[in-house]
């Protein structure tokens, strides 16, 4: 399970804190960057709550459901997620 054991959205996480930081190291982070990855977040944000997470608990019920409610959407555990 590797990541996901920690937060629901690890590959969505990567991507954006990767962009972040290139940001910082290159100084580009103007107000129109900012603007263009708030946009991104949000759209990224009811993606996963309004079409993601409805899939995967239609596809896997009750284990989905178990997994949700032992592993945050966003912001990681600090230990593994064990079943």
């Amino acid at each position: 399970m590797g990541f996901y054991r920690y937060v629901r959205n690890p590959m969505y996480m990567g991507f954006f804190i990767g962009w972040l930081g290139l940001w910082v190291i290159f100084g580009r982070a103007n107000q129109a960057a900012l603007t263009v990855a708030l946009v991104a977040v949000v759209a990224v944000a009811l993606f996963v709550r309004f079409y993601e997470e409805p899939t995967l608990q239609e596809k896997f019920g009750a284990d989905y459901e178990e997994y949700c409610r032992n592993v945050p959407r966003w912001i990681p555990r600090l230990r593994a997620w064990g079943r």
